[in-house]
């Protein structure tokens, strides 16, 4: 399909700039040209018109750590701290879902992103079937997904196992949409020679698989306050350093790692992260919503570390609204740090966008609005919008003033996926219906 892309505003992520009145062409799965809309029409004129000429267009945002299947637990559980929530609430819930319940979830999950303008989802849960997965159900939906399996110590041999068939049948799948991650839950979960393991064989499915697309290494670190004594107790080792000093003596810590929450950091931990190119990705609503703290972001970005943001679960946030996380990242560094200049609008975007495909190692494709690129993009209404009037700078307006239920338009490997607000891949009613009938059914279970 070939697509002019009329933009009222056009925010490519290549440089500060905004340019006004723009053209995006798309033809298939990719950007191939960026030019004044003038021009556009005359040069373009057999081309199918897409009109965002009331919009800011910018890249798809990444949601960079989640857990999509989750959201069929949105609301179970809320107002407890992290290891009381997880080990007698949600742990006890899970252990009761079905691979129809984690399909349904994900599925959930991927229509309330792609409604909110989020194009790209890293998310860790478990893979109990080769149809019934978030692999398959947010690829369904239409947008990009990088899903890894879960894994513990406690059941090592059968999470090798279902590691191995996932890679085998999903990386690469849906035309590109889909890449495999591996994913240690904790290293207070997951022991210092699993750790090791499951770093051998990422290294391995890259040198067999790295042309589908780069397997990333997803886990969960330093989230709170009391972690290295959770780890100094399960596995007797050492964790004077901190977390992140631990985990780089063990030899797991490369550029391909995308570790969440980071909360509680030694400086020589920020130090490690700088030097191992490791990025983090920072969920603020969920870190204040469990307690967990407040993730030092402004020392990692002067330390030269990649961060992007994510939601984590609809269970812990309980939105996958990356609007809402742009602006509460902004606003919560500069209030506890006393300096408004901190994780200023243009930054925020960033680690939204460019940083998060940087981190998953997609940027060569997404992350910006570039020739050669993949058509992976969102309009944003602006045009009758109180709250979105008047325009100065169209990128302080996306990040302090949009709603992400602005969304107008959303284009993933150049398909319209929203098209007016309206999603066009799935029936949304019907999956609303289903979720409503898997609660009722997981309650009556857990009876």
């Amino acid at each position: 399909m070939e697509w002019l892309l009329h933009c009222g505003f056009l925010i490519t992520m290549c440089n500060d700039a905004f340019l006004r009145d723009y053209a995006v062409i798309i033809e298939d799965n990719r950007i191939v040209d960026v030019l004044p809309y003038g021009d556009a029409r005359r040069k373009y004129s057999g081309y199918e018109k897409l009109d965002a000429s009331d919009s800011i267009v910018l890249p798809g945002l990444v949601n960079l750590h989640t857990h999509a299947a989750m959201s069929i637990l949105r609301g179970y559980a809320d107002d407890l701290p992290l290891h009381i929530w997880l080990k007698e609430k949600i742990w006890p819930l899970e252990a009761l879902l079905t691979p129809q319940d984690i399909y349904l979830g994900a599925l959930l999950a991927a229509a309330e992103s792609a409604l909110m303008g989020t194009t790209v989802l890293n998310t860790m849960y478990h893979y109990m079937d080769s149809d019934l997965n978030e692999a398959n159900a947010i690829s369904k939906v239409g947008l990009r997904v990088v899903a890894g399996h879960v894994c513990f110590s406690w059941r090592k041999d059968e999470d090798k196992t279902r590691l191995d068939g996932m890679v085998k049948k999903w990386h690469g799948a849906r035309d590109g949409l889909v890449r495999i991650s591996v994913d240690p839950h904790a290293p207070y979960t997951v022991d210092p020679e699993f750790l090791k393991e499951l770093r051998y064989m990422t290294d391995d499915f890259n040198v067999k698989y790295s042309e589908k697309g780069h397997i990333t290494y997803h886990i969960h670190v330093a989230e709170t306050k009391d972690e290295p004594r959770q780890i100094k107790e399960a596995f007797n080792v050492s964790l004077d350093r901190g977390v992140l000093s631990y985990l780089d003596s063990l030899g797991i810590l490369k550029d391909d790692v995308v570790a969440a929450h980071c909360v509680w950091l030694t400086d020589e931990d920020v130090r490690v992260l700088a030097n191992r190119g490791v990025s983090v990705a920072h969920n603020p609503v969920s870190n204040l919503k469990l307690a967990s703290g407040i993730a030092p972001v402004p020392k990692l970005l002067r330390a030269g570390v990649n961060v992007g943001l994510g939601t984590d679960s609809a269970c812990s946030n309980n939105t996958l609204d990356m609007f809402e996380t742009m602006k509460l990242a902004s606003l919560l560094h500069k209030g506890v740090n006393y300096e408004p200049t901190l994780l200023p609008a243009k930054t925020v975007l960033m680690m939204a966008t460019v940083n998060g495909a940087k981190a998953l190692k997609w940027d060569s494709d997404i992350g910006t609005i570039e020739v050669g690129k993949k058509a992976d993009m969102i309009a944003v209404r602006y045009k009758g919008r109180p709250h979105l009037s008047p325009i100065y700078d169209p990128i302080s307006h996306l990040v302090y003033a949009a709603r992400s239920l602005d969304v107008k338009h959303v284009l993933v490997n150049g398909k319209i996926i929203v098209e007016d607000g309206k999603l066009k891949t799935v029936d949304l009613p019907a999956i609303l219906d289903k979720v409503a009938k898997v609660k009722e059914s997981l309650l009556s279970r857990l009876s």
